[in-house]
């Protein structure tokens, strides 16, 4: 009796697995968009946390700008005398940079804790990384806004009048601001992941404080002034500084910040692309 070979087994279906062709790309932009979209939350978090640090105070968040004002009276008076600087003119310019330094340095250095500190909302809620990003931002954004009637009664005092050039401060402060969040994005993985570098980045905002034209101004480098475009600081101060000041930076200067703002942005983009999926493996 003849029998009929059996017929060969069907091939199995390829089944393509998520692990070995990750969605990447699409999860960290579906990532910053959710993030974006709950923008309610941050600031609800963020004014939690402003409550939560001066929870017992009188004067509250008004205590920082006191302090902040006789501080800026202090060392206009200094310093225009080290300096040989007019108080009419060096005060406005004081003020002005203080305010952007300490949002700065400020941003930079709760930046590298933004992360760790929300490890327990990370491990128990599935929340977008891009919502504790904001957080640091907009808690910093409403500190700053205390500050910021500084600069109009400085303004006031001294007769400073920017005209329609302030109106250049407004994409200046865009920069400033994407350049902000790129950082925070950044330097929380950066110090999720390796816990030494806060402190190394401290010690490079502190270097860059003197370095940059903040409590001097750059007329006093002379010639040498023109190479402060190469310090990023100076550039993102000088884009928001400049107008409020009623002084129109160069276009060398709005290039340079728009340099800075695309390569930094990219970094942080593609260290979150890459690194995203082992964010909550590391805080």
């Amino acid at each position: 009796m003849l029998f009929s070979a059996p017929a060969a087994a069907a091939p199995d279906p390829v089944v393509h697995s998520d692990s070995s062709a990750p969605r990447r790309i699409g999860r960290a932009l579906e990532d910053l968009s959710l993030g974006f979209r709950r923008w309610r939350l941050p600031v609800a978090l963020a004014q939690l946390d402003i409550r939560n640090r001066y929870r017992g105070s009188v004067l509250g968040p008004m205590w920082l700008t006191l302090s902040t004002a006789v501080t800026f009276i202090a060392l206009g008076l200094l310093y225009s005398t080290l300096f040989k600087i007019n108080l009419h003119d060096y005060l406005p310019f004081l003020v002005v940079s203080l305010i952007l330094w300490n949002v700065f340095s400020q941003l930079i250095t709760e930046a590298c804790t933004s992360l760790v500190v929300a490890e327990g909302i990370i491990r128990q809620l599935p929340l977008p990384f891009t919502v504790h990003a904001l957080r640091c931002l907009m808690r910093n954004a409403v500190i700053a806004a205390h500050n910021l009637p500084l600069i109009l009664v400085v303004f006031l005092i001294f007769g400073i009048n920017p005209g329609l050039t302030a109106l250049l401060a407004i994409p200046g402060l865009m920069l400033f601001v994407l350049n902000a969040f790129a950082l925070v994005m950044f330097l929380g993985m950066l110090c999720a992941r390796f816990r030494d570098i806060g402190p190394i980045v401290g010690t490079l905002t502190q270097l860059a404080f003197f370095m940059s034209p903040v409590i001097w101004k750059p007329e006093l480098l002379h010639d040498r002034q023109v190479w402060l475009v190469l310090n990023p600081v100076f550039d993102l101060m000088e884009v928001v500084r400049g107008p409020l000041l009623g002084q129109s930076p160069s276009l060398l200067i709005w290039a340079a910040a728009c340099g800075i703002t695309t390569v930094v942005c990219a970094l942080s983009f593609a260290f979150f692309v890459r690194f995203r999926g082992r964010i909550a493996f590391w805080v």
